[in-house]
C-alpha cells in the first residue's frame, strides 16, 4: 500500500490536466518570477496555458547576502548553509502569498517547481580539474517550499541534467521544443538574462542548437550598479546615451569561449568584473566614461549573440523572438535588428509565451514532465526526466 504522498503524486501524474507553479530566481537578483500554469499531456503532445503570473522583487538585503556567496570560489560555509533554508523558506513564503492574492489555495495546486537560486555554475570545460566532473549549484532549499506552502514541490532540475552527461544548463531546450517548433517558421528563441541563451529551432526539426552564447545583462547590471546607482539600464537608456569602445569591445571579444563549439554554458563566474577590468587594462581604456563603458557592454553582449548565429545557424532564419529583461533593452534590441534585418524580431509574447514569464513556465513543464512524461532525446541533450520531490509532510 503506497503512504500518502506517494498515492497523492500517483493521483497527480494520471490526471488529465495539472495546475503547477513554476519558479525562477535568476541571476540578476531582481526578484523571484511566479508562474500558475494550467499544464496538460506532456511530451509533444503537451498543451499550456498562463493562468497568472508575478515577480515578488527582492529587498537590497536579500541580494546583498546571496551576492556573498554567488559566483565566488570562497565563500563563508555558514552563510550558504542558512542562505539555502532562508531561500526556501522565502520563496515559499512568496508562493503562498501570491496563490491568495490570486484566490487559489494550496489545495488547488498538483504542484511547485522551483529552480532556485543559482550560486555557482561550474563546467568542467571552465574549471579545468582533472577528476572533477560538471557541476552546478543552486540553493533554496525545497523541503522549506514543500512544508511552507504544503504542496509537492520539485527542485534540483539541473543537477540530472549534469549527471545525465549535460553541463547542467542551458535547459531551456525542453520547453522552446515543445512550446516554440512550427512547421513552417524556422526560429531562433533567444533568453537574455544574467547570461544569454539560444534554441535554433529550424521548421524540419534538424540539427537543433541550444546553447549559452555569452553574457546576457550580468555585465551591464554590474556596471549600472557601480557608476549609476541603477539595478539595470532601464530601456537600455544609458546605453543610448553613450558610444562603444571599438578598442574595448575588441579585446572583450578574445574570450576563447566565444570559439568553444556549442553545446556550451557559461556564467558570471568567467564574465566577471575582473574580466571586464582586465579588458579595460589590456585596450587601455580604463578612463572610458561610465555611459561608453554601458554601452560598450551592450554591444559586447549583442555581438556575442550575432557572432554566434552567422557562424552556426543557417541563413534561412525567418524569426528571431526575445525573452529575458534584455528583451526591454532598445538599445541591444537595435543591435540585433542592424545585424538581421531581414528577420522578424519581436518578443515571445507573439507565440503566445509571456517573455516574461518564460523561464518559470519552462520549470513548470519540467516538473510535469517528471510526473507525467517519458525522457525525450533532443539534440544532443540527454534523455532524461529532472527534478528531485519534496513532499510537505
Amino acid at each position: 500500500m503506497l503512504n500518502a504522498n506517494l498515492s497523492k503524486l500517483f493521483t497527480i501524474a494520471q490526471k488529465p490536466e495539472r495546475i503547477i507553479v513554476g519558479l525562477m530566481s535568476g541571476t540578476s537578483l531582481d526578484g523571484l518570477d511566479i508562474a500558475l500554469c494550467r499544464i496538460s499531456g506532456s511530451g509533444f503532445n503537451t498543451t499550456f496555458e498562463l493562468l497568472d503570473f508575478a515577480t515578488v522583487a527582492y529587498m537590497d538585503t536579500f541580494r546583498q547576502d546571496v551576492r556573498e556567496v554567488f559566483a565566488q570560489k570562497q565563500v563563508s560555509l555558514e552563510k550558504l548553509c542558512l542562505l539555502n533554508a532562508s531561500i526556501g523558506s522565502l520563496h515559499g513564503e512568496y508562493v503562498s502569498n501570491m496563490l491568495q492574492h490570486w484566490g487559489y489555495q494550496a489545495g488547488d495546486v498538483d504542484l511547485i517547481a522551483s529552480h532556485g537560486q543559482t550560486v555557482y555554475h561550474a563546467p568542467q570545460r571552465l574549471h579545468g580539474l582533472a577528476g572533477y566532473p560538471n557541476a552546478t549549484l543552486q540553493i533554496g532549499d525545497a523541503d522549506h517550499i514543500a512544508v511552507k506552502t504544503g504542496v509537492i514541490t520539485i527542485s534540483d532540475f539541473r543537477q540530472k541534467h549534469v549527471a545525465g552527461g549535460g553541463e547542467g544548463a542551458p535547459l531551456v531546450l525542453y520547453g522552446d521544443v515543445l512550446l516554440g517548433s512550427h512547421p513552417h517558421q524556422n526560429r531562433i528563441l533567444l533568453n537574455i538574462g544574467g547570461i544569454a541563451n539560444l534554441t535554433w529551432l529550424p521548421a524540419n526539426k534538424q540539427n537543433i542548437i541550444c546553447t549559452d552564447v555569452g553574457p546576457g545583462n550580468t555585465l551591464i547590471d554590474a556596471a549600472c550598479q557601480k557608476y549609476f546607482n541603477q539595478p539595470y539600464d532601464n530601456g537600455g537608456r544609458i546605453a543610448l546615451s553613450g558610444r562603444v569602445s571599438q578598442p574595448l569591445l575588441t579585446q572583450l571579444l578574445q574570450h576563447p569561449f566565444f570559439t568553444q563549439p556549442a553545446p556550451k554554458t557559461t556564467g558570471p563566474e568567467l564574465f566577471s568584473k575582473q574580466y571586464v577590468q582586465e579588458a579595460q587594462q589590456k585596450s587601455d581604456t580604463l578612463g572610458i566614461q561610465p555611459q561608453d563603458l554601458v554601452a560598450t557592454l551592450t554591444a559586447f553582449t549583442a555581438e556575442g549573440i550575432i557572432n554566434f548565429v552567422k557562424a552556426n545557424v543557417a541563413d534561412n532564419i525567418t524569426q528571431l523572438l526575445l525573452s529575458g529583461g534584455g528583451a526591454k533593452n532598445t538599445c541591444l534590441v537595435n543591435h540585433l535588428r542592424k545585424a538581421f534585418p531581414a528577420v522578424q524580431i519581436a518578443d515571445t509574447n507573439i507565440i503566445g509565451i509571456n517573455a516574461d514569464a518564460k523561464e518559470a513556465i519552462l520549470f513548470a513543464l519540467l516538473a510535469n514532465e517528471a510526473v507525467a512524461g517519458e525522457p525525450v532525446s533532443i539534440g544532443t541533450n540527454p534523455a532524461i526526466l529532472m527534478g528531485k520531490f519534496s513532499f510537505p509532510a
